[in-house]
């Protein structure tokens, strides 16, 4: 499906209103805004509601008739060919701690193909952009994923959700991966951890259970960058399937055979056991 001919102004103007964004975020950032729980564990504050807020007035004042998505409630479903997903401040518990790791993500669908996606750190002046068969840049200058291809060498990431952890596997696959790699990075943006896979930071990055907010924008820049994204078992990335694996591409085939051998609990390293450590300790 090709891009429609008048795509030429969505990255730089995305890319004015994302900056626009993160330069509000950073002014609630040095402010130590008061947190909020929307649930028994998720946070928000006024940061993420009045980046969405500037967000939506600026597209719906450029782009009438997009629709837009976005984390928290924003919501404009008229039918359009055109649909932006919309993460106006993308880790929300780094930014309530203060930790500057932080970001604003937009992306566009056209007919449900991801066309352009934008993702600003405002903490460090980094801005990724993609336009689909243009490449991905940060700060102007062209990106491409690592050249790594062996997996013990390599330094990947993922992210835990802050619902129900405990009933998400994933700290198996932490383990079993770091035992596999460099190490493993935790650091609460999965748009950034994508970023950093685009630009040659990381390696590879997965996460469960991640929103289309969470990813649109940011497996564009990958996939630009010349890397790969897919489901858990290889499968094409769907921006509703909830299984994001991105990679260099030259990795990524032994990741999947991690992956398996971790759901059928072959060949799994026994966790060390606290109480055995403590004996030990003794000694």
């Amino acid at each position: 499906m090709s891009i429609p001919e008048n795509n030429s102004d969505f990255v730089p103007v995305a890319s004015e209103i994302a900056r626009e964004a993160g330069a509000l975020l950073m002014g609630y950032f040095r402010q130590r805004v008061k947190v909020e729980y929307k649930g028994e564990v998720d946070l928000v504050t006024v940061a993420d509601r009045q980046s969405e807020a500037l967000i939506l007035e600026r597209i719906r004042a450029r782009w009438p008739n997009h629709d837009v998505i976005g984390e928290e409630g924003a919501r404009v479903e008229s039918g359009s060919d055109y649909r932006w997903y919309v993460d106006p401040l993308d880790g929300t518990t780094n930014f309530a701690h203060a930790f500057p790791v932080f970001c604003v993500s937009l992306a566009l669908e056209h007919k449900g193909q991801r066309i352009a996606g934008v993702i600003y750190d405002p903490t460090r002046d980094e801005l990724f952009a993609a336009e689909q068969g243009s490449g991905a840049y940060l700060n102007g200058e062209k990106i491409r994923v690592s050249t790594i291809a062996n997996l013990a060498e390599c330094l990947v990431a993922t992210g835990f959700p802050s619902h129900k952890r405990h009933q998400n596997p994933n700290i198996f696959f932490y383990h079993q991966i770091t035992l596999r790699t460099h190490g493993v990075r935790r650091a609460g943006s999965a748009a950034l951890d994508l970023c950093c896979v685009a630009c040659g930071r990381f390696d590879a990055f997965w996460e469960f259970n991640l929103n289309p907010w969470d990813t649109a924008a940011g497996v564009l820049i990958v996939e630009e960058a010349g890397g790969r994204v897919s489901d858990f078992k290889g499968g094409p990335f769907r921006i509703d399937s909830r299984e994001t694996l991105a990679s260099n591409g030259l990795v990524h085939q032994a990741l999947l055979a991690e992956f398996d051998a971790i759901f059928k609990g072959r060949g799994m390293e026994e966790l060390p056991s606290p109480v055995e450590y403590v004996k030990s300790r003794g000694k």
